[in-house]
């Protein structure tokens, strides 16, 4: 098994403080997207990373193109900020963000990670779940109008 907590505590201060990179390969497509929410869990008896996506993103719609994994590369110390900005604010449909990163090839799945982070997790996407609004407490419900994240969770098959 993966050590899927090595530098598990300075990569989750990293994603909320400044972000990460959650990249999917699905048909003939690459995307990224910054995230600022995750978790890192064991569940199945398998480390897994949970990440969200609103329905509206171009991400979803690799992720739900046939795509078996993600990955998500963190850089520390505000390394790629500019790119985590512009990953984060513009969609893949407009841009290409292989001109903005550089993608590079993964070492056990097909999804790529970005290329000069610190921190990397390649993960086999096990099951994808719209998240329920009537489970949010109405302070939460207030944020959405009907386009509730999906959770997606992969099974960290390998974290370096």
């Amino acid at each position: 098994m993966t050590n899927f907590t090595h530098n598990m505590e300075r990569g989750m201060r990293e994603l909320s403080s400044t972000g990460a990179f959650l990249t999917v390969s699905g048909g003939d497509t690459t995307n990224t997207m910054t995230i600022s929410w995750g978790f890192i869990g064991f569940m199945w008896n398998k480390p897994h990373f949970i990440t969200v996506v609103r329905p509206q993103r171009y991400t979803k719609q690799v992720l739900d193109s046939n795509a078996d994994s993600f990955t998500i590369s963190v850089p520390f110390d505000g390394k790629l900020k500019e790119a985590l900005g512009i990953c984060g604010t513009q969609s893949g449909r407009d841009i290409d963000k292989s001109k903005i990163v550089n993608f590079v090839p993964a070492l056990t799945v097909k999804s790529p990670v970005v290329e000069g982070c610190d921190l990397y997790y390649e993960c086999k996407i096990n099951t994808a779940q719209p998240l329920d609004g009537a489970l949010l407490p109405a302070h939460i419900q207030k944020f959405y109008e009907d386009d509730f994240h999906c959770l997606y969770m992969g099974e960290i098959v390998e974290c370096y």
